[in-house]
């Protein structure tokens, strides 16, 4: 028995349109029910949301039971947080901030036990193996490996050929808030300029057979990057919904 087959990896790789949940309660419990709602996949925040290992760990086991891929975002390209993320149970890992090959590359190899990486073996510790109870785990483990990058700044989209030609990498997902704010237009990532620059990625990614992705939790926003190409989306954020939601109702009945 092998590594658990990663879907996202297979659906991505297709070309499929995948969409999802961003996770930034840091709560179990909540990630849970996230998990019944029926998206592709959700993911856990590592980076912008208070979510440590134990955190990260935690709320992996919550959505053990779902039908949703999981995929956890670190808080940046180190490879000793990756090894806890992948032993802790993650197929999949969103790394943020990547602006040249040779991060790609570097993160490529975090997520790969040697030969191919530099991955520390040590997953009889780990909900990944099943605490030794997939007895082909080491073997196998590699080859379900999906590698998301954010490029996220002008010299990622700069040197974004070298990043696509790295083998690994399944997925770029253009972060739109920070690639406004690099661009000089802090908080209007609808900015003619901006917009342009996102366009033409997503079309070299898709063109370069690697999936892309986006943040579009605005439906109308979403239609338009998936007309463009995207097929990795993220269409809701758990904190922004509970946030609109308790708001909504707290202005209902007052005059």
């Amino acid at each position: 028995m092998g590594a658990p087959i990663n879907t996202l990896k297979q659906n991505l790789a297709a070309g499929r349109l995948q969409t999802g949940a961003w996770l930034g309660l840091v709560d179990g419990y909540a990630a849970e029910i996230a998990g019944t709602a029926g998206f592709d996949w959700v993911l856990i925040d590592g980076e912008h949301a208070p979510n440590g290992t134990t955190e990260i760990s935690q709320q992996i086991g919550a959505l053990s039971a779902s039908s949703s891929q999981v995929i956890v975002r670190v808080p940046k390209g180190e490879d000793w947080f990756i090894k806890q993320v992948l032993d802790a149970g993650a197929q999949t890992v969103m790394v943020p901030m990547v602006e040249t090959g040779e991060q790609a590359a570097e993160m490529v190899r975090a997520t790969r036990y040697a030969p191919e990486g530099i991955r520390g073996v040590g997953s009889a510790l780990g909900r990944a193996s099943q605490w030794t109870g997939i007895p082909d785990y080491l073997t196998t483990a590699n080859d379900q490996m999906c590698l998301i990058v954010q490029v996220e700044a002008q010299r990622g989209l700069d040197n974004l050929d070298d990043i696509l030609a790295v083998d690994g990498v399944d997925a770029v997902f253009i972060g739109p808030a920070d690639l406004a704010a690099d661009m000089g237009y802090l908080g209007n990532d609808q900015a003619p300029d901006v917009q342009a620059a996102m366009e033409d990625a997503i079309k070299r990614i898709r063109a370069a057979g690697k999936a892309a992705g986006i943040m579009c939790p605005d439906p109308k926003l979403a239609e338009k990057f998936i007309g463009w190409g995207v097929n990795f989306a993220c269409v809701a954020i758990d904190v922004v919904m509970l946030a609109n939601g308790l708001r909504a109702a707290a202005k209902l009945h007052k005059s």
